[in-house]
């Protein structure tokens, strides 16, 4: 399936140089492989008839996982990002349908807001950082307060470069991958809030 045409100028050396570094680089590292292959949701969705919630939340933990293996340096490159990240996902997928066999619960997809989420991921740079490098504060800042208190402050303390770890502390959260995470879902949230 090929929504990654766009994105053939992001190479795997790019997004492995960027995760092993740290800032700024780290998170464009994070945030170029979470947008790469974030189409695998849609295939989620199709392939094993699995919510979006689910195809998301299944993307999400392998996109952390990858990013871990990735940093640590214990991914040692014998297939492509693509391949691998891909397997990762593919066992999560598993995982979810055989524990949604043993609850049999009925799927419900929507659409519509998949097909947005695809075609903000399409872009290849962040909307936080199209709007700091056009100096567009005032803007941001509005789009940030209609995300909520816990989504703005987390985006802020993460722009400031605040590690995950840091943020854990600040705001409450058990673990970095946590923060992790909902700084991914706090991203989405924002594209989606460039696209209305």
């Amino acid at each position: 399936m090929g929504n990654a045409g766009s994105f053939n100028a992001i190479t795997d050396q790019e997004i492995i140089h960027n995760l092993r570094k740290n800032g700024f680089e780290r998170r464009k590292g994070e945030e170029q492989l979470f947008s790469t292959y974030s189409y695998f949701i849609k295939e989620g969705m199709k392939k094993y008839a699995l919510s979006e919630d689910d195809a998301f939340d299944a993307y999400s933990d392998s996109v952390l996982s990858a990013i871990q293996k990735i940093s640590d340096g214990s991914f040692e490159g014998r297939s492509s990002v693509k391949t691998y990240i891909y397997q990762i996902f593919h066992n999560k997928c598993v995982d979810l349908l055989r524990k949604k066999t043993t609850h049999k619960s009925s799927v419900h997809q929507t659409t519509s807001i998949s097909e947005m989420f695809f075609q903000i991921s399409d872009s290849a740079k962040s909307i936080v950082q199209k709007l700091i490098e056009k100096n567009d504060w005032d803007l941001l800042k509005q789009r940030l307060n209609e995300l909520g208190e816990t989504c703005r402050q987390l985006l802020l303390f993460s722009a400031n470069g605040d590690t995950d770890k840091e943020i854990a502390g600040k705001l409450g959260y058990k673990t970095a991958d946590v923060v992790k995470t909902s700084r991914l879902r706090c991203l989405e949230k924002l594209r989606q809030l460039y696209k209305l």
